[in-house]
């Protein structure tokens, strides 16, 4: 197994893999679809919750996991967009080393971390990209995952994502509205998976419906997972990511999400 860490953008963000290594007694040639995990924390912080335990439950299921720790407020965009573009980088520059396959690379963003993953997935970052020298196509995932994403710029959004996400631009609405995630839906956009609970109280549910009824307008391939409880941040759902002293956190509903995600990447992959 390979764990290795390393800094990007001059040590402001952290990238770490975890890379099974390949055996002879079952496959030496091995290429693993891959999981670029983006946790979420309203462009605050980085969930250590949505973290190391997303990418050790994926890493169980005998995918390539990572996780990558951005930039958040004071920095604003397009700074953790250029890192998310550099972890896609990474693990398509290593595949060899780390027994990857460069064409099955999903991504899977939590609440402000879900805006990141599509806001790289989609089209809505490609002339920020291009105007740092980046070809937005040789980063784009070939799956997007979703758990309670930030989507929406508009009426329902999480006001504080976009806050930190901004600084002083905050109020610009020419930019506000590049950045509204439902309006760059289009052929290039991958198949996405996502869920959500309906009773989220801090990202709304509806940035989850707007998603799905642009895909379904642009034509393009979704699976979404409404859960009928739970609170923001659930992350596994599980005891081991409930946050301290927060019952309300283990919802066995939900707890199925990782099991549904791997399902579907089979089939998107097969």
């Amino acid at each position: 197994m390979h764990y290795l860490e390393r800094t990007i953008d001059g040590g402001k963000a952290r990238f770490v893999a975890y890379a099974p290594s390949n055996t002879p007694e079952v496959d030496p040639d091995l290429r693993r679809t891959a999981v670029l995990i983006i946790p979420g924390g309203g462009y605050a912080m980085t969930s250590d919750r949505e973290a190391e335990p997303i990418a050790l439950r994926f890493l169980a299921e005998g995918y390539a996991a990572f996780v990558l720790r951005y930039s958040v407020a004071p920095d604003v965009y397009p700074t953790a967009l250029l890192q998310a573009a550099e972890a896609m980088r990474l693990i398509r520059a290593h595949a060899d080393e780390w027994h990857v396959d460069a064409g099955r690379v999903a991504v899977l963003g939590f609440s402000a971390g879900g805006h990141l993953a599509a806001n790289l997935a989609t089209t809505a970052g490609d002339g920020d990209l291009r105007e740092h020298g980046i070809d937005p196509d040789a980063v784009r995932p070939n799956a997007l995952m979703l758990a309670y994403p930030v989507i929406t710029s508009g009426p329902m959004a999480h006001r504080g994502s976009f806050e930190n996400l901004l600084g002083n631009r905050k109020d610009d609405a020419a930019l506000r509205a590049e950045l509204s995630i439902e309006r760059h839906i289009d052929a290039k956009t991958p198949p996405v998976f996502v869920w959500h609970t309906m009773t989220d109280g801090s990202v709304p549910v509806e940035n989850t419906l707007m998603l799905v009824q642009a895909r379904r307008d642009a034509g393009v391939s979704v699976e979404a997972h409404l859960f009928p409880e739970g609170p923001h941040g659930l992350a596994l759902g599980t005891a081991q990511t409930a946050r301290a002293g927060q019952a309300e956190d283990i919802v066995p509903c939900v707890q199925h999400w990782p099991e549904l995600a791997a399902a579907w990447l089979e089939r998107t992959f097969a």
